[in-house]
């Protein structure tokens, strides 16, 4: 076994015994990782509290070769996620973003810009910054073009042809990943319609850059809302569980 020091983001604390704790963390080095935290819940716990759910930490750790948990060893508490104290709505996006890294992520399988932006995004939800229905945009955009799950949405996903008529209600194939021209919508499935005005923002948030958008027009926020839920749920193949709470959001 070797000792290992990285950044984490606390993703599940699950009781193990009457003194332990089985942790799920998003490693900026390693990837998700599943540790055995032995002494987590003791009063005096030598991890000084850092084991709670959207905590940014740094933390050491004995990787172990088998299929068995990894030992946790230290916890040192960098950030603590304090938004849920006067904007509830906030606190259930930031849950929403660790259920994702957890579900779309394997395990020891590092991705150095994922981490950066699920800690980013975590931060902004924390300190205010933007509107959470654009923080969250921004990270699912992201965060599939880093996976490769990115839906195409500049070019029909059947032919390739650019969309050339930006100001038509699009046509967005969930089995396919992406916009469907007319020719190609034909006869194909589980498609759903979006105007032109939230097509042009999801293209926005897309692209990568520093002028990024930090809010989304209301007219176009729950049509966005629901593309992505249903998009990311036919990806994973079941619907996350804290979808349904994003729509309150405010």
């Amino acid at each position: 076994m070797s000792s290992e020091k990285t950044t984490a983001i606390v993703l599940r604390v699950v009781d193990f015994s009457e003194t332990s704790s089985v942790v799920t963390l998003m490693t900026r080095d390693f990837g998700k990782i599943t540790a055995l935290a032995k002494g987590a819940r003791r009063r005096k716990s030598p991890f000084e509290a850092a084991l709670d759910v959207l905590a940014i930490c740094r933390v050491v750790f004995l990787h172990k070769k088998s299929q068995s948990l990894d030992l946790l060893t230290e916890a040192k508490l960098e950030r603590r996620f304090r938004a849920a104290s006067v904007d509830l709505g906030r606190l259930y996006a930031a849950y929403y973003i660790v259920e994702l890294l957890a579900a779309l992520t394997d395990e020891d399988d590092p991705h150095v810009p994922l981490f950066d932006l699920a800690e980013d995004t975590i931060i902004r939800l924390d300190s205010g910054t933007g509107s959470p229905y654009a923080t969250l945009l921004r990270f699912e955009m992201h965060a599939l073009s880093i996976l490769g799950h990115s839906p195409m949405l500049t070019h029909c996903v059947g032919c390739a042809r650019p969309r050339n008529q930006p100001d038509q209600r699009v046509s967005f194939g969930l089995n396919e990943g992406g916009i469907l021209c007319r020719s190609c919508r034909k006869g194909k499935t589980n498609v759903v319609g979006l105007s032109s005005d939230s097509w042009k923002t999801m293209v926005q948030f897309a692209q990568a850059d520093d002028q990024e958008p930090t809010t989304i027009a209301d007219s176009c926020q729950a049509e966005t809302r629901s593309i992505m839920n249903q998009y990311l749920s036919h990806l994973l193949g079941y619907r996350p569980r804290l979808q349904k709470y994003i729509t309150k959001i405010r």
